[in-house]
């Protein structure tokens, strides 16, 4: 058993959530210049060097991508052979994202009360924290800063499994006209098929956090990856919503045994902010 203080958790998150909202990944990087050398939309290509311009003062001055930094999304992969001493997991969490938007002066956004009073907590607390218990004496985060624009254009659809493939790429791109400009393409898109609704919307979020370029190890599931990434590539809705040929950089399909009568398919889309950073302790 490995001892694992509380205090050190909070440091770790703390650090992860502002690395990640400063820095870019570099596979994200390397595919906005790929789609501004493809560009076809002279509106398109400005948005596209806008966005790479952004992101490299963004990693030299150390502040944030964009204004919306999101509310704290934080998946742990919590080692059986961890113990934990010093305080709650969940606190020591949610300290971590406290001190990391207070110090790293990023927007607080979330509100205590959804529906009547919606005052703001001040400090971007509660993070959504998944955890998954994992052999091992580590914890594993991927934390994720999740803009509201783009999750505000999140969908899922109980389909049945006479839908099959076709169904399947079908609503990931009419997820994906629907939302046209709103989510500040170019988009990554994350799906999650099987298991149950829930189950589905976590499995969506968590294909985010795949580096572009990756895909899924079934080809039949990578065929449909590339499948709907051309298919929404020619809405021609474009970077920001100006027209173009790049509204897309990737779709990332990953998926979940099922029921024999249902087949739920989750669509959760990130703008090219696509913020996020892992790291264990």
């Amino acid at each position: 058993m490995r001892e694992i203080r509380s205090e050190n958790i909070t440091l770790k998150v703390k650090q992860l959530i502002l690395d990640a909202s400063c820095n870019a990944p570099a596979d994200l990087l390397a595919k906005l210049q790929e789609c501004l050398e493809n560009e076809t939309s002279p509106a398109g290509k400005y948005v596209l060097e806008t966005i790479i311009e952004n992101n490299r003062v963004a990693r030299k001055e150390q502040i944030a991508i964009c204004q919306d930094t999101g509310l704290a999304v934080i998946f742990a992969y919590l080692g059986q052979d961890v113990n934990i001493r010093g305080g709650l997991f969940k606190d020591a969490v949610n300290e971590g994202v406290r001190q990391a938007y207070e110090e790293g002066f990023l927007r607080k956004s979330i509100v205590d009360d959804p529906v009547f009073d919606r005052k703001n907590t001040g400090t971007n607390t509660p993070a959504v924290i998944y955890t998954d218990i994992v052999a091992g004496d580590k914890i594993h985060f991927k934390v994720m800063p999740k803009g509201f624009g783009s999750e505000n254009m999140s969908a899922l659809g109980m389909l049945t499994p006479a839908h099959g493939s076709k169904g399947i790429v079908e609503l990931i791109v009419e997820t994906v006209r629907k939302a046209g400009p709103n989510p500040c393409p170019p988009t990554i898109i994350g799906v999650g098929i099987g298991g149950t609704a829930d189950m589905a919307m976590v499995t969506a979020k968590k294909a985010l956090c795949r580096k572009i370029g990756e895909h899924n190890p079934d080809k039949r599931y990578q065929a449909m990856e590339k499948e709907a990434l051309e298919k929404i590539n020619c809405l021609g809705i474009g970077p920001a919503g100006l027209g173009g040929n790049t509204t897309s950089l990737a779709v990332n399909i990953d998926y979940l045994p099922t029921h024999i009568a249902g087949m739920p398919v989750a669509i959760n889309i990130c703008c090219h902010a696509s913020r996020h950073s892992e790291g264990s302790i």
